[in-house]
């Protein structure tokens, strides 16, 4: 449920990072993100970054103990949520801003993330997803495990989709390379699941061209306007 209120947004924390300008605001009872003066995401709801993370999970075959990587750590919802669900393994999240990750640890945002951080599955790696998933080893902490992982799960929620990049350097995610790049990632059978502000068809066609197989979109419908969705897509086994 959304909540209005009239008040305006107070700013918690403003931080310059290697990206550009990250903002923590609280509008109400919300906390919001926003990044170069867009806005990225708030607290009011988390329905389609659950369903992110549980999509993922239910394409899945019954695999003991699946590692999952959440690309972005935004306000926690998907990393709380993966968390709370015993079937999950390991559990990464890919994170770029180093201010994101201080608003979990120790700010505002840790009232929604704490028991997950303090989950012995749950990993942060800072750094960009897109060159983590392209195998370059600057993600830290840096031990042998991460720089080559695999996964069985990727929920990735760095953009507003695939045609709605937060910034350009993204893009490349989506490209035939990036696509590439994410099934090298994936266990034979492992589920790309990427979220988006409004469906995309050219994606899913991006991810048909790449050898994704069983593509698929899942609809989050929302108050006003077009739903949210999830594309999914399945390595080959």
């Amino acid at each position: 449920m959304h909540t209005h209120t009239t008040d305006a947004p107070v700013v918690l924390d403003r931080r310059e990072g290697p990206y550009g300008e990250v903002v923590l605001r609280r509008h109400g009872e919300l906390l919001q993100i926003i990044a170069n003066g867009c806005f990225l995401m708030d607290t009011s709801d988390g329905r389609s970054e659950r369903l992110l993370v549980d999509a993922a999970r239910d394409a899945l075959d019954d695999r003991p103990a699946p590692a999952l990587l959440i690309g972005g750590l935004g306000v926690g919802f998907s990393l709380a949520h993966a968390a709370a669900d015993p079937r999950w393994g390991r559990i990464t999240v890919v994170e770029r801003e180093a201010a994101i990750i201080d608003w979990h640890r120790a700010g505002p945002l840790a009232e929604l993330s704490a028991a997950a951080l303090t989950d012995p599955r749950t990993q942060i790696l800072h750094t960009d997803l897109v060159t983590y998933m392209n195998g370059t080893r600057d993600a830290r902490p840096s031990t042998p495990e991460t720089d080559d992982q695999t996964y069985d799960a990727l929920c990735l929620d760095i953009d507003n989709g695939p045609d709605w990049t937060v910034t350009e350097g993204n893009n490349s995610l989506y490209s035939p390379a990036g696509l590439a790049a994410c099934k090298a990632r994936l266990t034979p059978g492992g589920v790309l699941a990427v979220w988006s502000a409004k469906p995309s068809p050219a994606f899913d066609d991006a991810l048909r061209n790449a050898g994704f197989q069983r593509v698929r979109t899942e609809e989050i419908p929302v108050a006003r306007g077009v739903p949210d969705v999830v594309h999914l897509g399945v390595r080959a086994a």
